[in-house]
């Protein structure tokens, strides 16, 4: 088979969980950049380097990132970018540096990211800031190459929807009552889920926490492992408190090739798609569902010309339990196949979950694993806010039959139905869905509410009643009548 010399090519990916600390994100980046040079058998790769793209850091701000990566590996890009939040970003960043190797707008493409969380976080608790590079504004501040995902929807803050932490335990709750299961009978299915994660993070030399968990050490609250918002205790959290960085070089064929890159280092990024389900999650038209998912995920396969039998290795975004549910609910994967885990690093709570770049070590753990059964297939999902923006990458060894292709299935994904959000709603309603948020000693403190309207629509609500949030915690309360004001907060109206 010929393959087009402007075929793009994955050849390196580096990663670093760096337990010392105290290093800055950039320094993290490069470090990554210099391994993933290693891994392509090229140094002379960083020097060709002509775009540095780089995930949105939250650890520290710069104006350029990309620039002060670059000086440190030697390069001299024409292009530098860098992105709003997101954790489906890195896969984006991919699909969107192959289109433009293939289309010749680029040839060498840096894509990395970094975050010094826990470093940041132990300096603040003692009032330290960081001596950590400032660029000041003579620095043109980098164009924004993918935005920042919206997540304040007018319905979310009135009742105080402010984190993942709340949102993604609704989900869950949604996805429990679809299944029928009791409250202990989903747990025990969500805690065996997250202790498959925690095995395949065992063998992950890069994972932040390598040692396989029980499923009932990660469900049972405790001192270590206290409870975040039901029925998620803190091993079912994302975990952000870590130093990590990781990065990935894309180049030509042709580049590859006149560099001498060991031909079994190429790793060819097959398709790659993106779409979103609606911004506010009040107007979503089921909470255990995904439209974007779903289309955006079969066209993945479509464009690669694969099937879901075809895939041997798999990374769904795994910020939460019911993040991975509904993915593999959408695509049709089953979440107990001790053959095709739906993790190649451990997933963010045991690999770690370095804010917004989780996906670009997913990625390079992936093209590793490629290396190691070449001709296999490898799936990407990669997600941000509340389960709203995703994207997808479909990987081999070998070159795809119709080059690589991407495509944005936003026009179907709208044409699928979506309830009305009511972010001022007073009066009677029924519950959907709930969970309990509860404070650092382990107590409920907060009850956060979805209900359905009389006129079909959806709003969201909460209550600090003692008796109300009790009730949450003991009480299956599907179908429940509340009363909600004006203000976002709920009373049962029935004993």
């Amino acid at each position: 088979m010929t393959v087009d010399p402007r075929t793009p090519v994955l050849v390196g990916g580096g990663q670093i969980s760096d337990r010392a600390g105290g290093r800055e994100p950039v320094d993290l980046i490069a470090d990554a950049a210099f391994r993933a040079a290693d891994e392509a058998g090229s140094a002379k790769l960083l020097e060709l380097v002509d775009s540095v793209r780089i995930v949105g850091l939250l650890s520290w701000r710069y104006r350029d990132p990309g620039a002060l990566v670059a000086a440190r590996i030697g390069a001299e890009p024409r292009h530098t970018g860098y992105t709003g939040s997101g954790g489906s970003v890195p896969q984006v960043l991919v699909n969107a540096a192959a289109e433009d190797i293939a289309a010749g707008r680029a040839d060498v493409v840096l894509i990395g990211g970094a975050e010094s969380w826990r470093t940041r976080m132990k300096l603040r608790g003692e009032g330290i800031r960081p001596q950590w590079t400032v660029q000041d504004e003579s620095v043109p501040a980098a164009p924004v190459l993918v935005p920042e995902v919206p997540m304040r929807s007018a319905t979310e803050l009135r009742a105080g929807f402010d984190r993942p932490a709340y949102i993604y335990p609704l989900f869950e709750q949604a996805l429990r009552l679809g299944a029928g299961r009791s409250i202990a009978e989903h747990r025990d299915t969500i805690g065996a889920l997250w202790a498959r994660f925690s095995k395949v993070a065992a063998s992950n030399p890069y994972a932040w926490t390598p040692r396989v968990h029980t499923a009932a050490e990660i469900t049972t609250p405790g001192a270590a492992n206290r409870w975040i918002a039901a029925p998620y205790t803190k091993l079912m959290n994302s975990n952000n408190m870590v130093e990590q960085g990781a990065a990935l070089l894309l180049c030509s064929v042709e580049t590859a090739t006149r560099l001498g890159i060991d031909r079994e280092n190429w790793v060819f990024p097959q398709s790659g798609t993106e779409a979103h389900d609606t911004d506010d999650i009040a107007a979503r038209g089921a909470l255990d569902r995904s439209p974007a998912i779903r289309l955006a995920g079969a066209r993945a396969l479509e464009l690669a010309e694969v099937g879901l039998d075809d895939l041997t290795h798999i990374d769904v975004y795994s910020c939460f339990p019911s993040a991975v549910q509904v993915a593999a609910r959408e695509l049709g994967l089953a979440t107990d196949d001790p053959s095709r885990p739906l993790t190649v690093t451990g997933g963010l709570t045991f690999a770690g979950g370095p804010w917004n770049n989780y996906s670009t070590h997913a990625i390079a753990a992936m093209a590793t694993r490629l290396r190691e059964t070449p001709g296999t297939y490898g799936l990407v999902t990669a997600n941000s806010g509340y389960l709203t923006k995703h994207a997808f990458g479909v990987y081999r060894t070998e070159p795809p039959r119709a080059g690589f292709r991407r495509d944005d299935v936003q026009a179907a994904v709208d044409r699928e139905p979506t309830v009305r959000a009511e972010p001022e709603y007073a009066g009677p309603a029924t519950t959907e869905s709930w969970t309990v948020v509860y404070d650092r000693s382990g107590e409920p403190e907060r009850g956060l509410l979805a209900a359905r309207t009389p006129g079909g629509g959806r709003t969201l609500a909460s209550t600090i009643e003692p008796e109300a949030v009790a009730r949450l915690v003991t009480t299956e309360t599907a179908g429940e009548a509340v009363r909600i004001s004006g203000d976002g907060s709920f009373h049962f109206i029935t004993g």
